[in-house]
């Protein structure tokens, strides 16, 4: 899948189209809290297969029932269409 950077107009419209995500620091962040340390680490592997399917990796930490994600695409230097990809896909899991 090739990397194809977003205008400004289509990252303007982000916020909007991805329900949960907002743009800090020129990234798309999510944080997520869930019932404990095992529902937490099952969403991080669901989305781990998907991402390496995509051949497109999220910057993330977990921290017990507690997941960060930051999305950017760092071959393009800002945000991608695998950036709003992946973004879609995680929200099909919560």
């Amino acid at each position: 899948m090739a990397a194809v950077p977003l205008t400004p107009a289509e990252i303007d419209q982000l916020e909007q189209q991805l329900p949960g995500w907002s743009l800090v620091d020129g990234k798309l962040h999510r944080e997520l809290v869930f019932a404990d340390f095992n529902e937490a680490f099952g969403f991080m592997t669901r989305v781990a297969l998907i991402a390496e399917a995509m051949g497109h990796h999220p910057e993330w930490r977990n921290v017990w029932n507690r997941v960060v994600i930051d999305l950017t695409t760092h071959d393009t230097g800002g945000l991608s269409n695998l950036d709003q990809q992946l973004a879609q896909r995680i929200n099909a899991f919560v």
